[in-house]
């Protein structure tokens, strides 16, 4: 997935198993972020910088919604722990990661790896993506604020 290219249509299912459609966010901007795991660290941090900051990315016209390879049911329990606002689905085949281009090769702890690599695509309100983080760009703590900040 490139800048300029049209974003699925279907997304996948979230955590309650609701099918997530691109056409849902039609007239608003979308945050389709990609994170490796529920509960690590990082991915805590980058979905509380997220949630916590909710409000004010919905005030700039954004959605959010998150996508691992967990399961719904690890979703649930990330979702309700954290009380994240905003839906997650469950890419367990890892379809819509491949599609995007939020798993490959990476470097993890000096060694190469195949595996997701964090990836913020910003989709505008037609579908079509504006803008594509990823990897080191992101920081996690603060990647609500580097959002609202472009």
């Amino acid at each position: 997935m490139n800048i300029g290219d049209k974003a699925p249509e279907i997304l996948g299912k979230d955590e309650q198993g609701r099918d997530i459609r691109l056409s849902d966010y039609r007239g608003r901007k979308l945050l389709l972020y990609f994170y490796p795991k529920d509960n690590t660290s990082g991915c805590t941090s980058e979905a509380c910088s997220l949630r916590d900051h909710y409000d004010a990315l919905r005030a700039q016209g954004y959605e959010v919604v998150g996508v691992s390879r967990d399961t719904a049911a690890s979703h649930r329990q990330f979702k309700d722990k954290h009380q994240l606002p905003f839906p997650l689905i469950a890419d367990v085949d890892k379809s819509l990661m491949m599609a995007m281009g939020a798993w490959g090769e990476k470097s993890m702890y000096g060694k190469t790896v195949t595996g997701p690599i964090r990836t913020t695509f910003v989709i505008n309100e037609q579908g079509i993506v504006e803008q594509i983080m990823q990897g080191r760009q992101i920081k996690t703590k603060e990647h609500a604020l580097q959002i609202l900040s472009m």
